[in-house]
């Protein structure tokens, strides 16, 4: 997500079957404020070193290769990953823009450094007494909690699930607003629904995904064009357009819903009633993602009106080929038709990588197209990058 901004006053249909009393409210709110210890810094503290943009022209790398090969791959994995984990470390936070760093970092294979980046995650945790961010309503808040719930894969430390279950279960005891959706932006289903999924497949409690399920419903229902096949960013974007006269759609925050998909597809059981309908979505957006593919590989930041911008973006782009390999690793997506785009795509993010191992033209903490310089670096990104040449690694040669 990134701006805290409110809805408007939405008319939609109310959330079904499901209520909670006042009173219920009040403990779990009160049970999840005892459970928090550490100290949050306002949001401008927490954002302010997520990324930078030097004013000077850096040397872009020149041993780095972007064929689809392992070692190809795992090298600008490497590159880019021991560039961020050593620049971004002292700053770790329970923020949504480290979040998505740590989701990256996860999904490093063993080959490209995974063990280290692991183990820099679960020192991460670790410092934080594996809770998540203070908001209880907000989405943003819990990304963190897909890294936890990783690592308690790994290690099975109830410590790890604890935190992240509890607020998760709060959030299911909030009552309903129809004024305002639980997740009314569209960055929110790359933040929440993930972490649901998992904590679904690890307790073998279905209520966490049929919630998932309910909520992803209401946001898609209010946000999603069914004719461009794209997620405007949030309610106030309806009528927004771009200079050329087409609907305002922004890369990152579609970047977001395509990455969130493939995440829940991943821990979604394949006898789940609904999981057609995000197999479903998955397959129109990747068709539309493709047929608006840059010549650079990438997409612009406002994907409907890709002569008005000047740069590519890359974290939105890196999200669309993370969520198209998925879906050709997993058999979603046809193989033929996905695999040049794949191809193409990944070779444009190589091409912003620095000497260095800094990943440019990642546009900064924003809420629409915004302006930005091409050595612009932030952790989202990066993060974001990191989960598509993980995803990339299992379909090289």
């Amino acid at each position: 997500m990134s701006l805290s901004l409110m809805p408007p006053n939405l008319q939609i249909r109310k959330r079904v079957g499901f209520s909670a009393s006042l009173s219920a409210l009040m403990l779990s709110s009160v049970l999840f404020a005892g459970a928090v210890s550490i100290a949050q810094p306002p949001a401008a503290v927490r954002h302010q070193n997520v990324g930078d943009e030097p004013p000077i022209a850096l040397p872009l790398a020149t041993d780095l290769s972007p064929k689809l090969t392992h070692r190809d791959v795992q090298r600008a994995l490497r590159k880019v990953g021991d560039w961020q984990l050593a620049r971004a470390e002292a700053d770790f936070d329970q923020d949504w823009t480290y979040g998505a760093l740590y989701a990256g970092f996860m999904a490093v294979p063993d080959a490209a450094g995974g063990a280290r980046y692991r183990e820099a995650m679960r020192a991460m945790g670790t410092k934080f007494n594996w809770q998540p961010g203070p908001r209880l309503e907000h989405a943003d808040d819990v990304a963190v909690g897909q890294t936890y719930l990783e690592l308690y894969r790994r290690l099975h430390d109830p410590a790890m699930l604890g935190p992240i279950k509890a607020r998760m279960d709060a959030v299911m005891q909030l009552p309903d607003d129809p004024k305002k959706p639980l997740w009314w932006w569209c960055d929110a289903l790359f933040m929440a629904p993930p972490v649901l999924a998992k904590l679904s497949a690890i307790t073998g409690d279905r209520k966490y995904l049929d919630f998932m399920d309910r909520e992803w419903a209401i946001t898609s229902g209010m946000l999603y064009d069914p004719k461009t096949h794209l997620f405007f960013r949030d309610a106030t974007f309806l009528s927004k357009h771009e200079a050329n006269g087409n609907g305002l759609f922004w890369s990152r925050g579609n970047g977001w819903v395509m990455a969130g998909l493939a995440l829940v597809l991943t821990d979604m059981p394949a006898d789940y009633p609904g999981r057609a309908k995000y197999v479903e979505q998955l397959k129109e957006m990747a068709a539309e993602i493709a047929s608006i593919q840059g010549s650079d590989g990438l997409w612009r930041p406002g994907l409907l009106d890709a002569g008005h911008y000047p740069l590519p973006e890359v974290s939105g782009s890196a999200f669309y080929v993370y969520a198209l390999a998925w879906g050709v690793d997993h058999g979603v997506l046809d193989r033929k038709v996905y695999l040049p785009v794949i191809e193409k795509g990944w070779a444009g993010l190589i091409s912003h990588i620095y000497a260095d191992g800094r990943l440019g033209c990642i546009q900064p903490i924003g809420a629409a197209p915004g302006d930005y310089t091409a050595t612009a670096s932030y952790v989202f990104g990066t993060g974001a990058f990191l989960l598509a040449g993980s995803e990339v690694d299992r379909l090289a040669r």
